[in-house]
């Protein structure tokens, strides 16, 4: 493994973001066009502040939304829960209503497809999907799986992440990390050229895939980003190498100046991407008081974990030592084996929770740990969505308020708020730590415990304390 500081030594020095955000507020509003983040999970919020996302959605939505949001919004698809074919039908869809909502209005639109900053995803099928959607060829699509907040770096076109935390200074290639041993989304490289060859069957070649290099970004700034984007056609991946904001803000500047020449792409990025391309300013981390209100609820908090990976197994294990807290374990065994037996134990545990709630316990709902896999990555998902269901049975079985909720893993907190509290919006307030973004429900026909604090807590972010600082700094 390589240091950050070694694989950037014979760089110049990063641009400084605050030199170029004025400028990239300047275009971005000059471009008259909304952002629309199409989210294959609810963790790419995790950059930004005072935000609007929707779950569910449809053309007049789309349309009013487009007239009211001036910078950017978010739709929640939880594709990455789904099989390919359903996750590009979905995407197509979306784009459609998109284009459908744009004339009505005349609100012009540009669309990123937020996928996983550790390569996960249904890539590259969600991008020809909304292509079709549109009706229209991009020139490009840009990849930027970076995301600063958790670690993840893209040096010389290899995709690194940070180990053993997220502030780490050792770096791992992606492919050696668990993420790449994904069931339904692995992979076996994290040269992004090679991986995007790999991704697309042959679709691509390496040899074809475009980059802006970390050089060319720090010496040439945006007009040599711009200058590079100029040549691209044909639809053709382009690699964002970036280390931090100041390399993306180059990037942005001089995508957007290409932008304003005429060329059309698409993104397909983390969460760090969208917070420039947005032109939503950083914030700082948001206080308990400022979560939990001043006069907050005496019902305990709830907390939801259907993240499998190693590290939330072991955020888990050091929650579970806190004496305000309570395990509460789904036995995924039992809920696999038939639905009506999920359905009783989720009615069951639902009811414990409720009871722990009012005693100003904070119940920890969390999936037996031990890894599941299916004959092939369409089994996987269909296990997991399983699971997540079950998970959502819980939640609506809880009568109580908590005082706030926190949903560890990307479909478990889509799932949970969608279909287990059913909101149909939030507003997102910002992060308590950095890359965990934390919403405000908002009130609509079908939702329960609306203007509840809601946490979002990717599966692939924090050290090992980070979910139990979390509860304690909210249940104080």
């Amino acid at each position: 493994m390589l240091t950050l500081a070694e694989l950037t030594a014979h760089l110049p020095p990063q641009p400084d973001e605050a030199v170029f955000f004025p400028h990239i507020q300047r275009l971005k509003a000059e471009s008259k066009r909304v952002l629309v983040v199409i989210d294959d999970d609810p963790t790419g919020t995790q950059t930004v502040s005072d935000v609007e996302l929707l779950t569910t959605w449809n053309e007049s939505l789309l349309a009013e939304t487009l007239e009211r949001e001036q910078r950017l919004f978010y739709l929640l698809t939880n594709s990455r829960s789904l099989p390919e074919q359903a996750a590009a039908d979905l995407n197509e869809t979306t784009a459609r209503q998109l284009m459908a909502a744009s004339r009505r209005t005349g609100r012009a639109f540009v669309v990123a497809s937020r996928s996983d900053s550790t390569l996960r995803g249904h890539y590259p099928a969600e991008l020809f999907a909304l292509e079709r959607g549109v009706g229209r060829a991009y020139d490009g699509h840009l990849i930027v799986p970076a995301f600063f907040e958790g670690g993840r770096y893209t040096i010389n076109d290899t995709h690194y992440v940070a180990t053993p935390t997220a502030s780490s200074e050792t770096l791992q290639p992606a492919h050696e990390t668990p993420y790449a041993q994904d069931s339904a989304f692995g992979y076996n490289t994290a040269y992004l050229p090679a991986w995007i060859e790999e991704k697309s069957k042959g679709y691509w070649q390496a040899q074809q895939v475009v980059s802006l290099d970390l050089k060319l970004i720090r010496e040439g700034g945006p007009e040599a980003v711009a200058a590079r984007l100029r040549t691209v056609r044909g639809g053709l991946p382009i690699v964002v190498n970036a280390v931090g904001y100041g390399d993306l803000a180059v990037v942005v500047a001089g995508v957007l100046q290409a932008e304003a020449e005429g060329k059309h792409f698409a993104y397909r990025t983390a969460a760090s991407f969208v917070r420039l391309r947005g032109a939503v300013a950083a914030r700082s981390l948001l206080q308990p008081r400022e979560i939990v209100g001043a006069s907050p609820s005496t019902n305990g908090g709830l907390v939801i974990v259907g993240s499998y990976v190693p590290a939330s197994t072991k955020q888990l294990e050091a929650l579970l030592t806190l004496p305000s807290v309570q395990g509460v374990e789904l036995p995924v065994e039992q809920v696999i084996r038939s639905e009506e037996e999920a359905h009783a134990i989720s009615i069951a545990l639902g009811q414990r929770v409720d009871t722990l709630l009012q005693a100003g316990v904070t119940p920890v709902v969390f999936t037996s740990r031990a890894l599941l896999t299916g004959a092939d990555s369409a089994d996987f998902l269909a296990l997991g969505r399983r699971i997540s269901q079950a998970l959502t049975e819980v939640v609506q079985a809880v009568q109580h308020q908590p005082r706030f909720i926190v949903a560890k893993g990307g479909i478990t907190s889509h799932d949970v708020a969608q279909h287990g509290l059913g909101a149909e919006r939030a507003h997102v307030l910002g992060q308590i730590f950095p890359g965990i973004p934390v919403w405000r429900l908002k009130k609509g026909p079908h939702a329960r415990f609306a203007d509840v604090p809601y946490v979002v807590f990717p599966g692939n972010v924090g050290g090992p304390d980070i979910l139990k600082d979390i509860v304690q700094a909210l249940s104080v």
